[in-house]
């Protein structure tokens, strides 16, 4: 039995070379997908890597130019909107040397700011932004050095690419879809971001002039409401209670994330109101609880995993030398579930009126 040593040690690209019969140089071209390999060396070498379970060291990968490592910053683990668009970034990636690292940086501009630049710093080869909400002019000195897919902001950079849901577009199904259902008061739940951090093309405030634009549209620009709130359960329940028990309640809530409407179910559980026939409730991003037997909400989907693997395409002609940027753009669809149905009937009015 070999020493304990050396089953502890690792595999080299010398040993690879020595068990291939063929040069270091050789090896190295073909870790590199190098112009100019034969079939033939690329199955020889590929054949004593696998024999030896070697594995290039990431380490010295960055001596060389690469780490094979994407860096994804979000704001937290908590949006299941987040899962499905790291879901489609593994999904691109899970066939080749990269490997993803994640990191949530939470809300606050200096902590997001602080994360990129430590992923920066660990020689990223390139790096996906969820919905950043750091400056914008930070990512744009980040995205001069390293290549960068921004997913969520409308604003385009020739920097960076970037990913986007038609927002707008997705705001005017849900009040289209309200209105042919009989809805006029119609409210939305949305969030401020960050104020002053240089974005102007931020999702939220794309989906709410999709929103005012679709209510104009209607005759109902009067009508229209928005309660100003955090996209987490905690502030759709803030939203909820504001709305929910005001005088002129509404009679639909478009929450502009899942994770709002799931608050806003919790508000109407504590005031004793019914969904839908009480008032009708719409999500979005379509997230898996959207779907979930005891939820069944209706909801915009964005095709998360869609844009997370498109993202992650970008990101790698990046890596592998294209500048000029790139803007894609997902369709939303509105999937209709229990949630949302006719208005309730109006209250009579006093006798002799």
């Amino acid at each position: 039995m070999a020493p304990t040593s050396d089953r502890r040690r690792r595999v080299t690209i010398t040993d690879v070379a020595r068990h291939a019969g063929v040069s270091k140089s050789a090896v190295s071209k073909v870790l590199r997908n190098a112009y100019g390999v034969s079939p033939a060396m690329r199955e020889r070498v590929s054949a004593a890597m696998a024999e030896l379970d070697y594995r290039p060291h990431a380490a010295a990968r960055g001596m060389r130019g690469r780490t094979y490592t994407i860096g994804v910053l979000l704001d937290n683990i908590r949006n299941a909107f987040f899962a499905d668009i790291l879901d489609g970034v593994n999904t691109e990636l899970r066939d080749g040397d990269y490997q993803v690292l994640i990191g949530a940086a939470g809300f606050a501009e200096e902590d997001q700011t602080k994360l990129a630049r430590a992923l920066v710093d660990r020689q990223m080869d390139g790096l996906i932004l969820i919905g950043p909400g750091f400056p914008r002019a930070e990512v744009l000195r980040t995205a001069a050095t390293v290549p960068t897919v921004v997913i969520g902001h409308h604003d385009v950079a020739e920097e960076h690419d970037s990913v986007v849901d038609a927002d707008a577009l997705g705001a005017g199904l849900v009040v289209d879809h309200l209105v042919g259902l009989g809805h006029r008061r119609i409210a939305l739940t949305s969030t401020a971001g960050n104020r002053g951090s240089g974005w102007t093309g931020t999702p939220e405030r794309v989906q709410r002039r999709g929103y005012h634009e679709a209510m104009r549209r209607h005759g109902l620009g009067d009508l229209a409401r928005v309660a100003m709130t955090a996209f987490s359960e905690e502030g759709g329940y803030r939203a909820g209670m504001e709305l929910l028990s005001s005088a002129e309640r509404p009679t639909a809530v478009f929450a502009g994330a899942d994770v709002a409407a799931m608050g806003v179910f919790r508000a109407a559980r504590e005031l004793g109101l019914r969904i839908p026939e009480d008032f009708s409730l719409v999500g979005y991003n379509n997230t898996a609880v959207a779907a979930l037997a005891p939820v069944r909400l209706t909801s915009v989907d964005q095709a998360g995993g869609l844009m997370g693997a498109t993202a992650a395409r970008l990101l790698l002609e990046r890596v592998e030398g294209r500048t000029r940027s790139v803007l894609m753009t997902v369709s939303p669809t509105l999937v209709h579930r229990d949630t949302t149905g006719p208005p309730p009937p109006e209250p009579a009015g006093p006798p002799g009126g």
